[in-house]
């Protein structure tokens, strides 16, 4: 998990540096758009639109280009046709992986999908190969450097958390899928700042990955994070700074 995390942090560094705005507000832009289709447009009423929604803002997309996606997802724009579908698969060093997409061609993602694997020294495996592997929990991020541990440990705790635990510069906060608005509403009452927030797969055990195939591993995932169809990517490798630093390097 610590491993996972770091690399997780350094995702998010990297992104705030580069040019790739454009992709990750595409793929905000899907998930508001599936959750008003399932759950309807009131974000009050539908829990995972509330949590895209302020997802997007926390990423300052502009709030028409939210209510664009809103109406498209409830039928009032017309709109390209998106579905939920996951793959899973195993990379270098035995690390599984837990692939969230959403796309308007299932047949496209999944051969794009298994050719980044294959190029990287993994293999895409069959549903439900990994995914029993992993725990789906809300997971919220809080600046370390800007608040009190105690304090935010206390209010993320009252709000239903599991867990809290220090992994460098941030809080790492863990409870129930069903708790992350209520955790990240009581942060916000609490002027505790939050970095980020979603419903994350999160490994039950973790495994040694060092040397070459913690490169590979690196690799293939962020190939696997760049794809347009691709929401979100897990896995339950554990790296250890040095070989992490060097990977990254």
């Amino acid at each position: 998990m610590a491993g996972h995390s770091k690399w997780k942090q350094i995702k998010r560094k990297k992104a705030v540096a580069d040019a790739r705005r454009g992709a990750l507000f595409t793929r905000l832009i899907r998930e508001i758009t599936i959750a008003a289709k399932q759950g309807g447009g009131d974000p009050d009423g539908n829990a995972r639109l509330r949590t895209a929604i302020d997802a997007a803002k926390s990423e300052n997309m502009p709030l028409d280009n939210i209510e664009r996606a809103v109406k498209k997802g409830t039928g009032e724009l017309e709109g390209v046709q998106y579905q939920e579908v996951t793959y899973e698969g195993y990379g270098p060093g035995g690390a599984a992986i837990f692939i969230e997409a959403t796309t308007d061609n299932p047949n496209r993602a999944v051969a794009e999908i298994r050719y980044v694997f294959q190029r990287h020294g993994g293999n895409l495996g069959a549903a439900n190969s990994v995914a029993w592997m992993f725990d789906r929990k809300a997971q919220i991020t809080v600046d370390a450097t800007k608040t009190d541990e105690d304090a935010t440990m206390e209010a993320a705790l009252e709000a239903g958390a599991d867990d809290m635990v220090r992994e460098g510069d941030v809080f790492l906060i863990t409870g129930p899928a069903s708790a992350l608005h209520a955790i990240t509403a009581q942060l916000g009452r609490r002027k505790i700042p939050v970095q980020g927030a979603e419903i994350a797969m999160i490994p039950k055990s973790t495994v040694k990955v060092d040397g070459k195939a913690a490169k590979q591993l690196l690799e293939l995932l962020e190939a696997l994070e760049e794809m347009d169809d691709v929401a979100r990517v897990s896995s339950n490798f554990d790296i250890d700074a040095e070989a992490m630093a060097a990977a990254t390097a």
